[in-house]
């Protein structure tokens, strides 16, 4: 690409003509203070804070409205000369700063933005240190309602705009923008109605003063009193990258980390606000039901329940499930005592999915960065916008980068960017598999064509033709082989778009039926038949546990939702805050969730627990420590120990996909939607308030909480 030379404080640099100036004057070591500029965002240029001196220019330049081909040589052909720190540069931003202030109402002790402020910290570096000059009244604007998640100051509102910006271009739902001009100028959402996004909240970390603050989190904390923990989201199966602050025991709010492969610097609102979950009906104790009640128990009392049922059980009646939020190790250590109790009826697919073997054929083969390079995408079944957030934000920053063809089998939903809907019923699905469809002649021409499935889609009764058809698409269209060409070898456009946290982990390590074992179907209908007459739940809470007949539940989980009502014996285990853990997200990406705070009570980490029953059971499991069960995780399944590396797919093979699931009639029943409300989908999200006011103020499902 063609660059130009110029001379930024004195130090020469060549910088890329497309870059902004401000950009240019980064990669010279200059600081740029900024309030407008983003570099996710387009540029608006109206804040005037990074003001740079163009040595011969008239005035002062707006370093982030201007590229480097806009600043010619010298008229001698030298480099232009850029100043970033002159006191020509210092007294320009000097002059801005006054001006942002006089309006300002100056409330930094009750701000929850203090000791985070853009405004605070510019403020102290490029402001005037004399008294300032304006004497008349300040003017004052009314606050703005914006929904349960968003708090909202606008007499703070510097107007630079970025909220504005990231709904219309970031979540594509243009709620909010601006009115009136010069002094009567406010930020709205017009109607004074909820910001009706599922990406909403990352307008408060992007907000530079108070004018936009987290509502739940509202005078709770100051930022220096709480203990920052790196981590990994687990609301969805994408693996977004967070960092949970805590003070004492108690998490006080979630924010984004970044990582561009995997969540850029975004994280969906149920990631970020269904944190206050974490604290209501917790289980932290263990109970065993006595006379049709749960009562409290010590943890030898319920471990001794547990093994006298077991000894009276023959293998092939028992089973265990595993739940959407489980992390590697317990899913590891539940399958090792399993095995050791030569139990069969093992899965994690609680929705029924019918997905398992080779690892590429359960994965988001194209990756979550990879689909910035697609230029047609179908998908069926799936609507992103509710099971991924953050990826749906990808996709349509595809879109508007490059304009992807995209077509929609399934429901028609606002996924915010504009897709050929394609209808609902499956004959679209063999019309395209067939060649006949016209969208199939879209997928062959396109250089780097992918398939997105939706993980309800996959978990219906005909999931396993659905998964075969799918597969056929994608060989015959070029998906899987050369097309592209990325640096691993190859396109790979396959992909499963799953909603549990734990499933790819889960299915990694095999946690799925053994030689004559059942699934989740089966082993319901066993345990209401009376072939089944123990059942261990790992967390699992998303089936229908209200119909496991007499079987003895053992439940093992945070919370005190569905499957610990249903239980015999509850041990209380810990959530994904409280644990260091393995988990794999849909592009088989594995990455590490660390510890932020301690489990309640005598809740005790997941592994630890399987730990302690395998002693009372007879078959102790090798591990004493993390360490050596990590050891054996990567024994079983090796990419375990590259700890956030994306997946090489190295096998693109057209014949390799040939046997991917099953042929036979596909249902009429058309294609629905993947779950009935995006705010509740686990435990955690149905004990939020926050996330039972989202679902009763934005909809996208009905109100419940934990085991309604």
């Amino acid at each position: 690409m063609p660059t130009r030379k110029l001379i930024v404080d004195g130090k020469e640099i060549e910088a890329d003509d497309s870059v902004t100036l401000l950009q240019a004057c980064e990669q010279a070591g200059a600081e740029i203070p900024r309030f407008c500029y983003h570099e996710r965002l387009s540029v608006a240029g109206n804040c005037r804070m990074c003001l740079v001196e163009w040595v011969g220019a008239p005035k002062p330049q707006a370093s982030c409205a201007l590229q480097v081909r806009d600043i010619f040589p010298n008229k001698d052909g030298t480099p232009a000369k850029i100043n970033t720190t002159s006191p020509y540069a210092r007294k320009a931003r000097e002059g801005v700063m006054e001006f942002l202030l006089i309006n300002h109402p100056l409330d930094c002790p009750i701000c929850d933005q203090g000791g985070e402020c853009d405004l605070q910290d510019q403020a102290m570096g490029y402001g005037r240190a004399a008294f300032h000059r304006f004497n008349e009244n300040k003017r004052a604007v009314e606050d703005k309602y914006m929904g349960p998640l968003i708090k909202t100051i606008m007499t703070r509102c510097i107007q630079c705009t970025r909220c504005v910006r990231f709904a219309t271009e970031v979540a594509g739902v243009p709620d909010l923008g601006a009115t009136g001009r010069g002094e009567d100028m406010e930020i709205t959402t017009y109607l004074e109605k909820a910001f009706a996004s599922e990406l909403s909240g990352n307008v408060v970390d992007l907000c530079p003063v108070g004018a936009l603050t987290s509502k739940p989190y509202a005078f709770n904390a100051r930022p220096w009193e709480l203990r920052k923990t790196e981590s990994i989201d687990v609301m969805d199966a994408q693996g977004s990258n967070i960092r949970v602050d805590a003070r004492g025991s108690q998490v006080m709010r979630v924010l984004p980390r970044l990582n561009e492969d995997v969540n850029e610097e975004w994280i969906s609102d149920k990631a970020r606000h269904a944190c206050d979950g974490l604290s209501r009906q917790r289980l932290d104790r263990p109970y065993v039901r006595v006379n049709g009640k749960l009562k409290p128990a010590t943890w030898a009392e319920a471990f001794a329940a547990i093994a006298a049922k077991i000894s009276e059980t023959s293998p092939d009646k028992m089973a265990a499930v595993v739940g959407d939020l489980s992390a590697a190790e317990e899913i590891k250590a539940l399958k090792d005592l399993m095995g050791a109790l030569s139990v069969t009826n093992l899965d994690c697919r609680q929705d029924g999915a019918k997905l398992g073997g080779p690892r590429q054929t359960y994965l988001f083969n194209t990756g979550i960065a990879g689909v910035e390079a697609a230029d047609a995408i179908l998908l069926v079944g799936a609507n992103p916008r509710w099971d991924a957030p953050v990826l749906n934000a990808r996709i349509r920053k595809t879109w508007l980068a490059t304009g992807p063809a995209i077509a929609n089998i399934g429901p028609a939903v606002d996924l915010t960017y504009p897709v050929m809907q394609l209808g609902d019923d499956l004959s679209v699905l063999e019309a395209i598999a067939n060649g006949s469809h016209a969208f199939a002649k879209t997928l062959k021409d396109a250089a780097r064509p992918m398939i997105i499935l939706g993980a309800g889609t996959v978990a219906r009764a005909d999931g396993a033709a659905i998964l075969k058809l799918a597969a056929r698409i994608a060989g015959d269209t070029g998906m899987i082989g050369p097309k592209g060409t990325p640096a691993e070898g190859g396109w790979n456009g396959f992909n499963i778009l799953h909603t549990a946290a734990s499933r790819v982990g889960a299915l990694d390590l095999g946690f799925v039926p053994g030689a004559g074992g059942r699934d989740v179907a089966a082993i319901v209908d066993g345990a209401q038949k009376g072939a089944i007459d123990f059942i261990y739940l790992l967390g699992a809470d998303e089936f229908d546990v209200a119909h496991l007949g007499r079987a003895f539940v053992v439940y093992q989980g945070s919370h005190g939702d569905a499957g610990a009502h249903h239980a015999d014996v509850v041990l209380p285990g810990a959530a994904y805050t409280e644990k260091d853990g393995l988990y794999v997200n849909f592009e088989g990406r594995v990455q590490q969730a660390g510890r932020a705070v301690f489990p309640p009570g005598e809740a005790r980490e997941d592994w630890a627990i399987i730990r302690a029953l395998s002693d009372v059971l007879g078959r102790r499991l090798p591990y004493d420590n993390r360490e050596t069960l990590r050891a054996a995780i990567i024994k079983d399944a090796p990419h375990f120990a590259k700890i956030g590396e994306a997946p090489v797919h190295a096998d693109t093979k057209p014949a390799t996909w040939s046997n991917i699931g099953q042929a036979g009639a596909l249902d009429s029943q058309k294609l629905g939607q993947t779950f009935a409300g995006y705010y509740q989908t686990n435990p955690i999200a149905r004990s939020s308030e926050t996330m039972a006011r989202c679902a009763k103020e934005i909809g996208q499902g009905v109100v419940q909480m934990a085991a309604e």
